[in-house]
């Protein structure tokens, strides 16, 4: 009778013990949560910040259209750097002083979480999202696709693709409206790509092309949920994946993944034929898939099917949605000011003369309007923010210090009056090479900065100088005065109401 208790007693007393340490284990967790946001809330009372709510933290005081307004009178009245709480146990520490953003910038922290985990499932683990050895192994691989040699090859398809959306700009003028440029941007900005990217001629400048298609139907529905996702904060919603709109995001992904495994399989069987293979290298121009399937390590290791998918699709993503904003925005400064409209148009009718289309050399002989386009990328920067999980301490120049842990939120837009005199006003001399020899290195920082600088700004510099050279060269562009653009700060700088423009032939 001992024997069948002491038996049936065992289990109940593994149980328990069990149970014990579940308990000491959550206990442990919670502890050490709590002395690890203890050290962060203690080094974040150096850095005074707005007024916050017991619960709500800033939440309350922030709204999408507002947000980056708030940001920069928050940064004008608290010098350097200020927290930004989403509730009582999630700070972010907000850097818009170019000497804090150099001490961050220039080490090796990972991204934070939101929003580049949220881009994942679409993308894939490419350069834009990776950390540690396996993003510098992508970078050192993936840097040869960027030699001015294969970005000078892209010109020509960047000016075809202008000229389109400027044909279709001419028929739309007749009927007198305002034009949306978002979305005729983003179509010449997609199809650009898809030819540099893949070489795929997609004719996606067309409604019919853009209805019909499923890869850039995909495209489109992807960029859209995203960006209304982060734009409504549904980014915290656990339940997402099972949402309709997580179910058509999850579905879009499947379609511009498949689309882009198939294009990468087609490739690889053309290049294992010996003479589909010769045709290849005698290509015009080699694309950024080309590039990538013939690129090795030094152990003369090549890159997986998966990653190669997730550098196509990162280089498709990144060079369509912020050369959309770039060039819109562009656009928009061009309308506000005709003085520096016309003083660019001048200097572009000097260069192209009579042609329609731009070449490389053309490129570099544009001092002037490239200096309006960094003064456009200083007010309007594509990538508004750029975000860092502190991986280990830091300590600023100034002598104050964060533990790791932390969020940290880089803007690139800021009116620091120590750093540029009249801030709000439009001024390309700011770029001019004598005034650009005095300016702090992280002041301009479109592109981010440091080792994980974007490595595809040479591409996106010389889509926007192509796409302004023509577009001056064609119509004269006037702002929408019923239209004034709200901006919001989504994966790249939008306007929540879009950004309108009139547009006058040239004769």
């Amino acid at each position: 009778m001992a024997s069948l208790l002491d038996t049936l007693a065992r289990p109940a007393a593994i149980l328990q013990l069990l149970a014990l340490l579940g308990v000491t284990f959550v206990l442990l967790k919670v502890l050490q949560f709590y002395w690890e946001k203890k050290k962060i809330f203690k080094a974040l009372e150096a850095f005074p910040g707005p007024p916050k709510h017991w619960l709500h933290g800033h939440n309350h005081m922030v709204h999408p259209e507002t947000l980056l307004h708030d940001v920069v009178s928050w940064g004008e009245k608290y010098p350097y750097a200020f927290p930004r709480w989403f509730g009582p146990f999630l700070p972010t520490l907000i850097v818009h002083h170019p000497e804090y953003a150099k001490t961050i910038l220039g080490r090796s922290d990972p991204k934070g979480d939101v929003p580049y985990k949220l881009i994942v499932p679409w993308i894939g683990e490419g350069l834009l999202v990776l950390n540690g050895n396996k993003w510098f192994h992508h970078r050192k691989m993936i840097t040869p696709a960027f030699h001015y040699d294969v970005l000078k090859s892209y010109v020509t398809l960047m000016s075809n693709s202008v000229k389109v959306m400027l044909d279709k700009w001419d028929k739309k003028i007749t009927e007198k409206k305002s034009v949306e440029l978002f979305q005729d941007v983003g179509l010449m900005a997609l199809d650009s790509i898809m030819k540099c990217a893949f070489s795929f001629n997609s004719d996606c400048q067309t409604e019919r092309s853009v209805d019909s298609h499923y890869y850039i139907k995909a495209v489109y529905e992807l960029s859209h949920l995203l960006s209304r996702r982060i734009q409504t904060f549904s980014f915290k919603d656990i339940f997402y994946d099972w949402t309709p709109s997580g179910r058509r995001y999850r579905d879009a992904c499947k379609v511009a993944q498949t689309h882009t495994d198939q294009v990468i399989q087609e490739r690889k069987r053309l290049l294992s034929n010996e003479k589909e293979r010769e045709k290849i290298q005698k290509k015009k121009h080699l694309d950024f898939l080309d590039i990538l399937l013939c690129s090795k390590d030094a152990n003369g290791a090549a890159l997986s099917d998966e990653d190669l998918r997730a550098e196509v699709d990162t280089f498709m993503f990144e060079g369509h949605d912020t050369t959309t904003s770039g060039i819109s925005w562009i656009f928009y400064c061009m309308s506000l000011y005709p003085e520096h409209q016309q003083r660019c148009r001048e200097e572009i009718q000097g260069i192209l003369g009579d042609r329609d289309y731009v070449e490389w050399e053309d490129l570099g002989k544009m001092p002037y309007t490239t200096m309006c386009i960094k003064e456009s990328l200083r007010l309007f920067p594509p990538v508004p923010a750029v975000s860092r999980q502190l991986s280990k301490p830091v300590t600023f120049p100034d002598g104050r210090s964060l533990p790791a842990g932390l969020l940290m939120n880089i803007f690139a837009i800021h009116r620091n009056r120590d750093v540029w005199e009249d801030p709000e006003v439009f001024d390309p001399l700011r770029f001019s090479p004598e005034n650009s020899a005095h300016r702090h290195s992280h002041a301009f920082v479109p592109f981010s900065a440091g080792s994980r600088n974007c490595i595809g700004q040479q591409f996106a510099m010389n889509e926007m100088k192509v796409a302004l050279a023509l577009t001056l060269r064609h119509f004269e562009i006037h702002p929408d005065p019923s239209r004034i653009p709200i901006m919001i700060p989504q994966i790249v700088l939008k306007s929540k109401n879009g950004v309108y423009v009139q547009l006058k032939k040239i004769l």
